[in-house]
């Protein structure tokens, strides 16, 4: 099978501030995109000389970028390599076929699932050498088997982290955000989970998703609504959930955006993804809320449920239910099983929010200090230093506290 290297809900995160594209960076992401239509033509064909030609353009090109500037195509490199792969076991030739798989893995490839039910590699599947180097993938490319294994938290551990603070509506920013958008009619006079809900769908369409691209300087909801109007864009994921965050704490509602980080001890794993974590007073309990795919995630019973409450049934292998409009873009459809047992299963490994949910929480500017808390598992392979801190050149600061207490992460408002 055709391994394309997005996915709907991909994040490039390159840090906390999301960064502008080079020129070279741009005139590549347009030929690499052209490359890989060319790639999958070749695929189709069976046309091992064809490709090796393709790649050999690629590589000549991709080689010329420096090491920052490759980070978000490696999805292209990576996935060019095992495509190649498939393609000469499709034709049955096992040496060159297990020679690109090695390739492919060495470059960062590692979805130990697809590759063991992936029907182009079933010629080579059988192979000793097959065996040897897909193992090794499971311990990171087996992303329910990874968090299944992601060891207990501890519940008793108790490292000293801020506390969590929550905006008040009355606040002169967070009150225009409410009238300007006339957010009382969107949220309806309904109860206050049919609010919640239908804050969720008003932004996920008002506002596409575009996860290849980073999200405007000034990252608050009034001005990257105005932004994504005039200039006919949309936001990743990050700047989703920050636009759907701030309409929630304009409406009195507790929220903070959560990003969602695989484990990746290897360090090549570009993707996370953020979503929000809604505090529902009537229930006395978070909602998961992820404006990107327009989702929530339900019990058997239809009660909607949380970020550690998905997490743990997705480990236990208990019954979860996605709504079933959540959509990407209006394009596709989201399927549990790859929305929740694929993608966020990778993804629900490591959990960060900031300390602070506010108007304007990381919009730089010189001296501001952004505090965020990060949950980690006990096997987590980096525990220290327990708080990590970095400066930005106009004197900006982010600090992280880590724990591996969730009561703390979790903690109600």
């Amino acid at each position: 099978m055709y391994v394309r290297h997005l996915l709907p809900a991909l994040l490039i995160f390159m840090g906390i501030c999301a960064m502008g594209q080079t020129p070279s960076a741009n005139r590549f992401e347009k030929f690499a995109a052209r490359q890989d239509s060319l790639f999958t033509a070749a695929y189709k064909q069976k046309d091992t000389n064809l490709y090796q030609k393709l790649l050999a353009e690629f590589l000549t090109e991709y080689n010329q970028l420096s090491d920052s500037a490759k980070k978000p195509f490696s999805g292209y490199y990576m996935n060019a390599y095992y495509n190649l792969c498939c393609t000469y076991s499709l034709n049955g030739d096992h040496a060159m076929a297990l020679a690109y798989l090695e390739k492919s893995i060495k470059a960062g490839y590692c979805d130990y699932s697809h590759m063991q039910e992936d029907k182009d590699l079933d010629n080579i599947r059988n192979d000793k050498e097959f065996k040897i180097l897909v193992e090794p993938t499971r311990q990171i490319g087996d992303y329910l088997y990874v968090l299944k294994k992601s060891g207990t938290y501890n519940t008793t551990e108790n490292r000293q982290i801020p506390g969590f603070t929550y905006q008040p509506a009355d606040n002169k920013n967070l009150a225009a955000l409410r009238k300007g958008f006339n957010l009382d009619s969107v949220a309806g006079t309904g109860n206050e989970v049919s609010k919640i809900i239908n804050l969720l769908h008003w932004v996920h369409y008002l506002i596409p998703h575009d996860g290849n691209h980073g999200n405007p300087a000034v990252k608050n909801a009034v001005s990257m609504i105005a932004e994504c109007r005039r200039d006919h864009r949309g936001l990743n994921c990050r700047g989703l959930a920050t636009v759907l965050n701030e309409c929630y704490l304009s409406m009195g509602i507790k929220s903070r955006f959560v990003t969602c980080f695989p484990k990746d001890s290897l360090g090549v794993d570009q993707d996370c993804h953020v979503i929000n974590m809604v505090y529902c007073d009537a229930m006395k309990k978070w909602l998961w809320i992820d404006p990107t795919n327009d989702a929530y995630v339900m019990s058997e019973r239809g009660d909607l449920l949380s970020i550690e409450e998905v997490r743990n049934r997705i480990i236990s292998g208990q019954p979860l239910i996605v709504n079933p409009d959540a959509n990407w873009n209006r394009r596709s459809s989201v399927t549990k099983e790859e929305y929740l047992f694929h993608y966020m299963a990778k993804n629900l490994y490591k959990l960060e929010c900031s300390v602070n949910s506010e108007y304007d929480t990381e919009t730089t500017f010189k001296g501001k200090v952004v505090q965020y808390v990060a949950l980690i598992p006990a096997d987590n392979y980096k525990q220290t230093p327990l708080t990590e801190k970095s400066e930005g050149k106009n004197g900006m600061k982010w600090i992280t506290y880590k724990t591996n207490n969730p009561d703390l992460f979790w903690q109600a408002p």
